[in-house]
């Protein structure tokens, strides 16, 4: 057990005064420096903006990760030169962001987006996220729309289905020469100008002839890949029917190469209308024998160029025809064709043509129609000899193209052989 101090003894007043309290002891002169002051203020703002940073990136991947209103997936349009503002209020308008439009910013801003933003197109997926919108529009990969052009079209017809689509822009300064667009399906953005949807056809055609010109077969009747095009846009008039292109073909390469006139409606038709396409009504009589540099009744041959744009299978069958020695062919009155190497055998299939016709006259009856058969009155050089001339007013088949195909070539004295297709029949002037 600890000794007790000596309590010193004190006088009464003494002991009745307070003690004095001993004083603080001295700040060290180290405590006091500037320096060491301001460094503690600016550790203690580090530690508060350390835990603020914190909080609003989890507030921030909060907002960007959390899933958007839209119910469904949705095509927004962003238009051209829309600032961040504009695309925030689009994007609310569209339903596919509920946030505040600075909330937007702010987000393309800590996303590191601000000058990627690319306007166009986009398809938005449902719930899409704040961070999943930035993105799409980011990367650019705006909807792209199919466009189908019809094979068997004139570049007036092309381009005025152009004109008449409303996802393309601008004007086409000048009509492309025949032949020279490749039909197929095209996927283009909303916005493309009308002349880069014509370059693209154009490049895409180029690039299928040449294809196709090296594979040709090596006896063709034609010199240059131009006429090439020119026999294929033919046969593309001729029939719809894709088993039955390279035997077509085949027909107008026998012809060319034993001279003998191609005698092809088509060719008729686009002597007299050019880019039109198509007559609107039977052709005359007259027109038969009306001189035309595209008239195969009339010039031996090749047209000077072509009378369509033929797709990628026309021109194929065209560089490589049937291996026949067929000459002519006529509807064979169930939408395709019947193909023979004589005149006699030919005459026989007109005139099954013909009984089937008279079997359905009396649904549609054109009593000034001249029969199928070669025009001018005389018979095909190709016969072997005259043939009695076929009856008219007989009725055409149902139409089975809808490009208004026309008839094939053939020979009757006195009339017109073809296909016998139903879109330009022949009636008498």
């Amino acid at each position: 057990m600890s000794e007790r101090p000596p309590i010193s003894p004190r006088s009464p007043r003494a002991a009745l005064e307070p003690e004095r309290v001993p004083p603080p002891p001295r700040r060290s002169d180290r405590a006091r420096n500037p320096f060491v002051v301001v460094g503690n203020a600016i550790i203690t703002l580090l530690i508060l903006a350390m835990i603020g940073a914190g909080a609003a990136y989890y507030y921030g991947r909060q907002i960007l990760e959390t899933p958007g209103p839209l119910q469904d997936d949705k095509v927004v349009n962003i238009p051209q030169r829309a600032g961040k503002r504009d695309i925030a209020d689009v994007l609310a308008r569209e339903g596919v962001i509920d946030v505040n439009p600075w909330i937007f910013i702010g987000g393309v801003y800590a996303l590191k987006a601000s000058s990627d933003l690319k306007p166009g197109e986009y398809a938005f997926q449902k719930n899409a996220s704040l961070r999943d919108v930035i993105g799409v529009i980011v990367e650019g990969k705006v909807v792209q729309h199919g466009v189908t052009i019809p094979e068997g079209l004139t570049s007036e017809q092309i381009v005025s289905r152009l004109s008449d689509n409303e996802i393309f822009t601008g004007s086409v300064r000048e009509i492309p020469r025949e032949g020279t667009l490749l039909p197929e399906t095209y996927k283009f953005p909303r916005g493309t100008s009308r002349d880069q949807v014509i370059q693209r056809m154009q490049q895409a055609q180029k690039r299928v002839l040449a294809e196709i010109w090296e594979r040709r077969s090596p006896d063709l009747p034609v010199r240059t890949p131009e006429q090439l095009v020119t026999l294929a846009s033919i046969v593309e008039k001729e029939t719809g029917k894709p088993d039955e292109r390279s035997r077509v073909a085949a027909v107008f390469v026998n012809r060319l190469r034993q001279r003998i006139k191609l005698k092809s409606d088509p060719t008729i038709i686009y002597g007299l209308v050019g880019g039109k396409g198509t007559l609107g009504r039977p052709i005359k009589r007259s027109e038969i024998t009306q001189p035309s540099p595209y008239n195969t009744y009339v010039i031996e041959g090749l047209p000077p160029g072509p009378i369509s744009n033929p797709g990628r299978a026309s021109l194929e069958a065209t560089a490589n025809p049937a291996r026949t020695r067929d000459l002519y062919f006529v509807a064979d009155g169930t939408g395709g064709h019947a193909f023979t190497e004589t005149y006699d055998l030919h005459q026989k299939n007109v005139a099954k043509l013909r009984a089937m016709e008279r079997q359905t006259q009396n649904d549609t009856v054109e009593p000034e129609e001249a029969p199928p058969a070669l025009a001018g009155g005389a018979a095909d050089p190709a016969a072997p000899g005259a043939a009695p001339r076929a009856p008219a007013g007989a009725k055409k088949p149902p139409a089975n193209r809808a490009s208004g195909g026309a008839a094939a070539p053939g020979a009757l004295p006195g009339g017109r052989q073809g296909a016998a297709q139903s879109g330009q029949p022949v009636v008498q002037q």
